[in-house]
């Protein structure tokens, strides 16, 4: 059985990656970067 990971990516570099994806002129590349770091946040909170 594979071991879960658990590591998270920080506030400060979801932060920049989403803005880096948010970016016309980001390569694919970095773009791709960016959407691994973000896809290893914790989910956010739900607000009422």
């Amino acid at each position: 059985m594979a071991k879960a990971n658990s590591k998270q990516t920080s506030k400060a570099v979801a932060s920049k990656a989403a803005k880096l994806l948010s970016k016309p002129s980001s390569s694919a590349r970095v773009k791709s970067v960016a959407a691994s770091a973000l896809s290893q946040t914790r989910p956010g909170r739900k607000t009422k």
